[in-house]
C-alpha cells in the first residue's frame, strides 16, 4: 500500500521532469511525510472544460498538461459527502476498471501523484518497523482523481468542485516485497505519457498498460518510527537508523 511519503521537489523541477505546461492551486509546499487527506501535488492531461461545468469538455479542446493540488483520498462524484476519501486513499490496479468507487476514473481520469519516496512498515517481533523506499529522481506513482459538486455551494461558486486522488498500488516484488506485499505502482518515465493519454477509454487497454509496467528497483532503507506520526515533518524522518 501506500499511506505516507516524501515530497520535496519544486514545481519549477516537476514542470521540467513532467512536461507540465499549467500550473493550477498553490502548492502545499515540501514534505517529509505527506499523509492521507492532505493536500498534494499531481500531473494529469486535462481537457479545457466549459466554464459552467467542471466535469463537461470544451468541444475540440487539446488536453493540456497541468500541475494541480488535490486532496489525497479519492471522493467519487456520487459520494453523499467527502469522508469516503478517508477510506480510498489506495487503489489496487487489478482492480479499478471494475470497482464502482474507481472504474469511471481509470478510463476517464488518470494521474501521477510526484514522490521522492515512500513509507512502508514492515512488521516484525510484534511492531511495525518503517522503512524509506527510492530510486534514482522523482518516482511517478499511478493514480487516479475525480471531482465531487459540494451540495452545500452555489452551482456558480469557483470552490463549488473537490479535486480528490488516489495512489494505484501493485503486488509488491524486488526489495519492496519483504517489507510489505503491496507497493505504488511506479511508471518509469516512458510509460507516463500513456498513462496520461486522454484517448486511452477502452478498460481493456488500461489493464494491458497496467499489465506491462515493469517492476521498480527501488533502495530501502530503515528509518526512524518518527514517521509513524504525521504530526512529525522533517528532514531527519529521511535517515537510516545506525545498523
Amino acid at each position: 500500500m501506500c499511506g505516507r511519503y516524501a515530497s520535496t521537489t519544486t514545481d519549477r523541477e516537476l514542470r521540467s521532469v513532467f512536461e507540465v505546461a499549467e500550473v493550477v492551486g498553490e502548492t502545499p509546499g515540501p514534505s517529509y511525510n505527506v499523509a492521507p487527506t492532505q493536500p498534494v501535488r499531481v500531473v494529469l492531461d486535462r481537457t479545457p472544460r466549459d466554464r459552467d461545468a467542471a466535469d463537461s469538455e470544451a468541444p475540440d479542446a487539446e488536453p493540456v498538461r497541468q500541475l494541480r493540488t488535490m486532496r489525497w483520498g479519492l471522493v467519487p462524484s456520487w459520494a453523499k459527502d467527502v469522508k469516503i476519501g478517508n477510506r480510498l486513499i489506495n487503489a489496487r490496479s487489478e482492480s479499478i476498471t471494475d470497482k464502482p468507487a474507481f472504474r469511471r476514473a481509470a478510463v476517464r481520469r488518470r494521474c501521477v501523484v510526484p514522490a521522492d519516496g515512500y513509507f512502508e512498515w514492515e512488521k516484525r517481533d510484534g511492531a511495525k518497523i518503517p522503512y524509506y523506499l527510492h530510486g534514482d529522481g522523482v518516482l511517478a506513482m499511478a493514480g487516479l482523481y475525480e471531482l465531487w459538486p459540494d451540495p452545500e455551494k452555489d452551482r456558480d461558486d469557483p470552490d463549488r468542485w473537490l479535486w480528490t486522488t488516489t495512489v494505484l498500488t501493485t503486488e509488491a516484488t524486488d526489495a519492496a516485497g519483504r517489507i510489505h506485499d503491496r507497493s505504488p505502482l511506479l511508471l518509469p518515465p516512458d510509460f507516463v505519457d500513456h498513462w496520461l493519454d486522454t484517448s486511452l477509454t477502452d478498460p481493456d487497454d488500461v489493464k494491458a498498460l497496467l499489465a506491462s509496467v515493469p517492476e521498480p528497483h527501488l533502495q530501502p532503507y530503515e528509518v526512524s518510527t518518527a514517521v509513524n506520526s504525521p504530526r512529525n515533518n522533517g528532514p531527519e524522518l529521511l535517515d537510516p537508523v545506525d545498523e
